[in-house]
């Protein structure tokens, strides 16, 4: 199962449309993010996984060009990418129709019904006012947000915060189903262990430095686990979706 999972990474390597070499992320004298590197492959889902303060949300940051680093982030030529913040809070307080803040984004609606449709909902869904909406709804709202102008990865910083269990499988299983019909690669920030397990093909263990990579039924385990979150943390087995 090792050498079929390695072989199908390596496969890719001519597919690579992010590489990340020795990055380190200082912000008011403190290092947030030190020694890190990875590259991304087309078509795969690379889950960050660590504590509170481990740099997960600034390493997203990072990578969109947001705050400040040392070391190399290279992007493929011509590579559009889609984010999905933890939380827009405010949005949820404006008096809009969620057709409305789909089009603050800037495209035509055509394309707005495409990308609803892709999340699961219907055109009458855009009449909706978006301060209604529950949670779960909402955050498919922001996939579909993401999802306009066509990117070929998705950003996603613990995109069911918030949300319950149901909203939760939910959103993995559009983030799923959109990477396999859209071959879309996805870097995905959470704290949920059967997420990385059932979901994702590549993990990056951080707690500011990366404490480990590769696939996750070969690298986490207890003794990983201890060490990411400072704390005995009970461990099962999980197995990956895919």
């Amino acid at each position: 199962m090792k050498k079929n999972i390695l072989e199908k990474r390596e496969s890719k390597e001519t597919s690579s449309i992010l590489s990340v070499q020795n990055l380190t992320v200082e912000l008011d004298g403190e290092k947030i993010i030190f020694n890190l590197s990875f590259e991304l492959k087309k078509g795969e889902t690379l889950s960050v996984l660590g504590p509170n303060g481990a740099g997960k949300s600034v390493l997203l940051k990072t990578l969109l060009g947001i705050f400040p680093y040392k070391g190399k982030i290279e992007w493929a030529k011509g590579v559009k990418v889609g984010y999905v913040p933890q939380r827009l809070p405010f949005v949820k307080n404006l008096p809009i129709s969620v057709r409305d803040f789909l089009m603050l984004k800037g495209s035509d609606f055509k394309e707005i019904i495409e990308k609803i449709k892709l999340v699961g909902f219907d055109e009458g869904f855009l009449k909706k006012n978006i301060g209604e909406i529950s949670s779960g709804h909402y955050q498919r709202v922001l996939v579909a947000w993401a999802l306009l102008g066509n990117p070929d990865v998705l950003l996603f910083d613990e995109p069911t915060s918030g949300i319950d269990i149901f909203g939760t499988e939910t959103i993995y299983q559009i983030l799923e189903r959109l990477r396999k019909e859209k071959n879309l690669a996805i870097i995905l920030v959470t704290h949920d262990l059967s997420v990385v397990f059932k979901f994702t093909d590549f993990v990056i263990c951080l707690n500011k430095c990366p404490i480990c990579q590769g696939p996750p039924r070969e690298v986490i385990n207890s003794e990983i686990l201890t060490k990411l979150y400072g704390q005995e943390i009970k461990f099962y087995q999980h197995y990956h979706g895919h």
